[in-house]
């Protein structure tokens, strides 16, 4: 009798330590999830010297001291920003490739022109959105929004518009919700068309604040409104085209996103580290002095944003297939 206690005590008391051992097993386990030991890329799909690269390069920078951890800006340009997305979204998914995702994560696959989806990526956050600011030249007989669409209404196909990019998707929403038409005179790049408003070849503009801050600053350029839902903060003064009863926000945004199936304790860091980038005093100062806009949206509410704007842009992006 005694030996069957003493063996069936032996035998609880292994089953207790083998028991311990699992839970210290996956303890460990949990434990084991160390990220990140080593240097992270951060895809801008876009060239060097851009707008985007300057915020990539500024979030980084940012990035780099949540996560304790090198983060190495990586340009990968072509096809409009769709190689460096589509390579991004390609990457393993461990965490340790990152990629600046923008307003053609959307565009281009609306365009049949990306060979991936919107909904592919796993979003993190997004960072940053850019309105878009209507600006005449100071020499312009035009001192307010009212004053241009009044001429616009009264002048339909007179006035010139001068477009960084065809087909230009703020000219367009801006003719829709205003009702007014124009001619569009396409350029490479906003700084040749912004050329031609100060020369007088052209009427008006629509682009993003940090292009026209440096002539806005030099008294070259006046703004008349902005394209967004509220003021911007760089220029306080300007009113929102909503203020006039005229129902349209569009810009530019870029947001950080992985690779689908990154392990979701990797997803938390990253989601922790992004939140907290965007209020680095540094990555703030620099935002602000060059006229770039800080919107942080956490992934759910980026994900709903996504799904707004591929409402808005199908029938804008339908429309200027017609132009």
């Amino acid at each position: 009798m005694r030996k069957s206690i003493a063996f069936l005590l032996a035998a609880l008391l292994m089953l207790t330590i083998a028991v311990a051992g699992c839970g210290g097993s996956q303890t460990a386990k949990k434990e084991e999830v160390k990220y990140p030991t080593k240097p992270i890329e951060l895809i801008v799909p876009f060239a060097a010297g851009g707008g985007t690269d300057a915020v990539g390069r500024a979030f980084a920078e940012a990035l780099k001291g949540n996560l304790k951890q090198e983060v190495v800006v990586v340009n990968k340009t072509g096809g409009g920003g769709a190689v460096g997305m589509a390579e991004g979204l390609k990457a393993k998914a461990d965490g340790y490739t990152l990629t600046m995702i923008t307003r053609e994560v959307v565009s281009l696959p609306l365009q049949g022109q990306a060979p991936f989806k919107t909904q592919d990526f796993r979003l993190i956050a997004n960072v940053n959105f850019d309105p878009t600011v209507i600006v005449v030249s100071t020499d312009s007989k035009y001192r307010t929004i009212e004053d241009l669409l009044a001429d616009l209404k009264a002048n339909p196909d007179k006035l010139n518009f001068a477009a960084s990019v065809t087909p230009n998707f703020y000219a367009i929403q801006f003719s829709q919700a205003a009702g007014v038409k124009f001619v569009t005179v396409p350029f490479q790049g906003a700084a040749p068309a912004m050329t031609e408003i100060l020369g007088g070849r052209a009427d008006f503009g629509i682009y993003g604040p940090g292009e026209v801050k440096a002539q806005i600053d030099a008294g070259k350029l006046r703004p008349l409104a902005v394209m967004a839902d509220k003021r911007f903060d760089g220029l306080k003064d300007v009113p929102t085209l909503k203020e006039k009863g005229i129902d349209a926000s569009t810009g530019t945004y870029r947001g950080i996103a992985v690779p689908p199936g990154t392990p979701e304790a990797v997803v938390k860091v990253l989601e922790e580290a992004v939140a907290a980038a965007v209020k680095d005093a540094k990555f703030v100062e620099f935002m602000n002095k060059s006229f770039l806009g800080i919107d942080y949206k956490n992934a759910a509410d980026y994900k709903t944003f996504l799904e707004k704007d591929i409402k808005i842009l199908e029938p804008i992006i339908e429309a200027g297939k017609k132009k």
